[in-house]
């Protein structure tokens, strides 16, 4: 079995699996006077709890926490994923709940609305903004995370999985009753299932299966007035507007059903890194023309980064490198990129066979693996870990020049730290309409681009200086990347594409991120969240506005 390095895999992919995505569950309503405090409010919110849900007030109170309670900043800080959003001066909830039953859900949101006061819904913590746990106003946050169960029933080839369980936690359970069954979704074990299937949701099998969400045939949501809806009670609307066009913006997502996946009981993996100095820039130039168009069983991811260069000691340079996952053996893939790929020179001692569920532990962390990792470590949470980092991201739909990523390396190296992570699409993806649910990015995107820069220094300096590295490297990117509008990926957060107010002008500003993540898609989200929740009470700073009162007819 071949080895493979693993600094790249660790130092960026790794790191960015720390904050891969909750951000769709989320929610606000409107915000109590600022003189509400966690002492006044708890008694208030308590009682109203107890009155929805006929449970004693000494039952609801061990999931109830407000600033006083001993575990307050212990459950507070379990599932924040960035450490950009931990600090001392980051905005705290009043209250947060941690709902053990469906009823807790319904009860924390009627409540919530009655008081009134901005909640706030958190499955895994991977927001790359914090949205699930931060707001400029006084808020609760119901933390999903004890809603994790995951029911599989394989002779339907279907799974039921509950917002607050990890997709490491999916993953097991489908490998515990099939060996071969898999589901399309990321490959970061720790992200929770809500905000990334009700954002798109993607993985290593995306060219074959489509994204997560066009895997998905049935839900369970909670809605403005507390009640749990269905598919079918909920209509064909509300259904496709909670599969990638965010849950935060319409309700709770409770759960999802999904349609499980074949899997061969071999798989391949391998890594092939470049240095600039190697003619990396020929391995890129051939990559754009063959991962958006070769076998859709193969997913070959790219990772560009400036490094220290290994070939000429003490200079900088850009490193790239192809992680990949081929659902099928090793000989096969060799024969394929040799090819269609020469320039990769892969050969089969790069390659390893495995199975499905080893490949998502080699995926998240090729040293767990080569250490012998059993499918057991997906069920760990990693609880209280974050990096400090900063995502963005773009969509590529014209393959870039020899001269053009000459330019990007040099402008990669004069900034220093900020990297790149090329994920192509083709396959299943070009053939699914723009349309057919609310993430719009089909046939016509070579890639998508994310941004990803990652620090340690905890001052707000450093965060001021890598987060406009960020900034900088997108905007070189500008000439590159798609237009009209510059699309974006919604369950890569990025709040520098616009927010929300909520004042007068709350659709125009709406109108400026929406159409970002949703392109032509946007009017009729808009449309839909008018009509289950016409009075903009699932909020957030970049969820889908209601239309203006005076078109609301």
């Amino acid at each position: 079995m071949a080895e493979k390095s693993s600094s790249p895999f660790l130092s960026f992919f790794v790191a960015t699996c720390l904050l891969l995505l909750n951000l769709s569950l989320s929610v606000s309503a409107a915000a109590p006077s600022p003189s509400s405090s966690s002492s006044t409010l708890y008694p208030t919110f308590l009682h109203c709890l107890t009155q929805q849900t006929n449970s004693s007030s000494t039952q609801l109170s061990n999931i109830v926490f407000d600033r006083s309670n001993a575990s307050f900043s212990t459950v507070l800080q379990n599932y924040i994923r960035n450490a950009r959003l931990n600090t001392s001066s980051t905005p705290k909830p009043l209250i947060i709940v941690t709902p053990l039953q469906e009823s807790h859900v319904q009860a924390a949101v009627i409540c919530a609305k009655s008081i009134p006061i901005q909640i706030k819904i958190r499955s895994g913590g991977h927001d790359y903004e914090g949205i699930s746990y931060i707001s400029d106003e006084p808020f609760i946050i119901l933390d999903m995370f004890n809603l994790r169960t995951v029911t599989v029933d394989i002779a339907s080839e279907t799974a039921v999985v509950q917002a607050g369980a990890t997709l490491g936690e999916l993953y097991y359970n489908i490998w515990k009753n099939s060996k071969i069954h898999g589901f399309p979704a990321g490959v970061c074990p720790t992200v929770g299932v809500g905000g990334h299937l009700s954002g798109g949701g993607y993985g290593a099998m995306l060219r074959k299966y489509g994204l997560s969400v066009d895997n998905v045939i049935d839900a369970q949501i909670v809605d403005v007035k507390g009640r749990i809806l269905d598919r079918k009670s909920m209509g064909e609307d509300l259904f496709w507007a909670i599969r990638g066009g965010g849950g935060a913006s319409f309700g709770v997502v409770l759960s999802y059903t999904i349609k499980l996946v074949t899997v061969p009981e071999v798989v391949t993996v391998f890594q092939v890194e470049r240095y600039y100095e190697e003619n990396s820039t020929d391995l890129v130039l051939q990559w754009q023309q063959v991962a958006p168009t070769t076998d859709e069983r193969l997913f070959m991811r790219l990772l560009l980064q400036p490094v220290t260069s290994k070939i000429v000691k003490k200079t900088k340079s850009v490193r790239a490198t192809v992680i990949a996952l081929f659902l099928g053996g090793a000989d096969e893939v060799v024969s394929i990129l040799s090819k269609e790929f020469p320039v990769l020179r892969l050969k089969k001692e790069n390659c390893t066979e495995m199975s499905w569920i080893e490949s998502v532990i080699w995926y998240n962390d090729d040293a767990d693996y080569n250490n012998g990792a059993k499918p057991e470590i997906l069920l760990q949470r990693d609880l209280n870990s974050a990096s400090f980092l900063k995502r963005k991201s773009d969509y590529v739909q014209t393959p870039i020049s020899r001269d053009g990523l000459e330019w990007i390396f040099k402008r990669m190296v004069q900034l220093g730290k900020v990297g790149f992570v090329f994920n192509p699409y083709g396959g299943k993806m070009a053939e699914i309409p723009a349309d057919a649910t609310p993430f719009p990015h089909r046939a016509g995107n070579l890639f998508k681009v994310q941004y990803s820069v990652n620090w340690d220094d905890p001052s707000a300096g450093a965060a001021v200086n890598f987060t406009n590295q960020a900034k900088r490297l997108y905007s070189y990117m500008t000439p590159f990347v798609s237009k009209n509008p510059r699309s974006a990926y919604l369950n890569y957060r990025d709040l520098d594409i616009g927010i929300n107010s909520f004042d007068a002008h709350s659709f125009q500003e709406g109108e400026v991120y929406g159409s970002k993540y949703f392109n032509g898609n946007f009017d009729r989200l808009v449309k839909i969240k008018t009509a289950v929740d016409p009075d903009n009470f699932f909020r957030n700073e970049q969820s889908i506005p209601i239309l203006p009162s005076n078109t609301n007819a």
